[in-house]
């Protein structure tokens, strides 16, 4: 479990840096090809430049399962920011965060959930949409938030495909190449969109690599020890609450009555999945 926490530590360190970067940076296509230059930088630092492409059994699914890897990573943050200008930052993020139902619908190829896990799962699910829900949103439905879902639980996913099919003594070069096809993507989009940076947006997006990086390097690792029907909805509720609750202490923001009802079930659903 101490991977898959440091893996929450991470991806809510991800958030708050957004967060911070929303009044300063301009231009976020560039702002993410930075993140994932970051990340790649990182990568390389554990894989060493030498050992990048390492003649090992395995390494054409590694870099084949990295490279779609990484098109699911830029394409789902694209049809996030279409998404939250037609459907609204609420629905928008709720169809991101249920994009765990992606990676739980392909562990069960792998792993059978108890009853009891099934329940903490849906319990999981209900606290998600109550947490991001609103009455005040009144955003229509579109198909549009079925890619999101699709996409965004399709980067998760991914991890879990590797972790069972991959050769696990490539699971750094499996990121290497994920942010590395990820950051040749991002860059040639932004070249086409003609973005023009500004320095807060190469300077948080360096900060935003570092945590997210490492979110993906520990989820990998924790689901070596953590079954996927525990870790996913652990990590995707989790992350919700912990930023919830820095929302209000750290940016003044208010949680409704709703929303502190779905962080009591989110800690329900996490007692009933590590049963």
């Amino acid at each position: 479990m101490g991977y898959l926490f440091l893996s929450i530590c991470s991806s809510v360190g991800v958030s708050l840096v957004m967060r911070l970067s929303a009044k300063r940076a301009k231009g976020s296509l560039c702002m993410l090809a930075t993140n994932y230059l970051m990340c790649l930088f990182i990568a390389l630092c554990f894989t060493g430049p030498a050992n990048a492409a390492p003649a090992l059994p395995g390494l054409g699914q590694a870099l084949g399962l990295g490279a779609v890897n990484g098109i699911l990573y830029l394409a789902s943050f694209v049809i996030y920011q279409r998404s939250v200008a037609r459907n609204g930052i609420v629905l928008s993020s709720t169809f991101m965060k249920l994009g765990l139902l992606v990676p739980i619908a392909v562990s069960v190829i792998w792993e059978l959930p108890t009853i009891v896990q099934i329940v903490g799962f849906l319990i999981a699910l209900v606290g998600i949409v109550f947490i991001s829900g609103s009455k005040e949103d009144s955003a229509r439905f579109s198909p549009g938030l079925i890619l999101l879902l699709v996409l965004g639980g399709g980067a998760n996913a991914m991890s879990e495909v590797f972790e069972e099919v991959g050769n696990k003594n490539l699971s750094s070069q499996f990121l290497l190449y994920t942010f590395g096809a990820a950051l040749v993507l991002c860059v040639l989009l932004a070249l086409f969109k003609k973005e023009q940076p500004n320095r807060y947006s190469l300077f948080y997006g360096f900060l935003i690599g570092i945590p997210n990086y490492f979110s993906a390097r520990f989820l990998l690792l924790s689901l070596q020890s953590v079954p996927a029907m525990i870790a996913h909805p652990t990590y995707s509720a989790v992350s919700v609450a912990v930023v919830a609750v820095l929302g209000v202490c750290a940016f003044h923001e208010r949680l409704s009555k709703k929303q502190w009802t779905a962080m009591a079930l989110i800690l329900l659903s996490l007692i009933l999945l590590n049963l």
